[in-house]
């Protein structure tokens, strides 16, 4: 529900059709291993994707020098790796990954590890 008086961007896209959208395949994403499907849309705020690791693949270690990395796990199971730390993931789990920081995701199950990922770019 919109605020009294707050208006819509008439130049900015609100609704995101993900079953619209061709789903691509990326190969050792990051550095990674095996394959990562994703469909996304990409703008000047940043990129708002649906992904699935599929199973024994990851995405490798990598900064975000200007953006925040919202992850949330919408199925499947897998890790977070931040630094020394591992984070477990799992349905319902958010990983956040802020701007200066370095990440990488493994599908540790053995079915794909589905999320919902907004980047949003910040300014410099």
């Amino acid at each position: 529900m919109r605020k009294a008086g707050a208006r819509r961007p008439d130049n900015k896209k609100m609704l995101i059709d993900f079953t619209s959208l061709t789903e691509f395949t990326l190969e050792n994403m990051n550095g990674g291993s095996g394959q990562v499907a994703a469909k996304m849309i990409v703008n000047s705020d940043g990129k708002v994707i649906v992904s699935k690791i599929r199973p024994k693949s990851s995405i490798g270690k990598h900064l975000h020098r200007t953006s925040n990395d919202i992850n949330f796990v919408i199925s499947g199971q897998g890790l977070a790796i931040c630094g020394e730390s591992e984070e477990t993931l799992s349905p319902g789990v958010c990983h956040y990954c802020p701007k200066g920081s370095e990440h990488s995701i493994v599908n540790t199950g053995t079915e794909d590890l589905v999320l919902f990922t907004v980047v949003q770019e910040l300014p410099a």
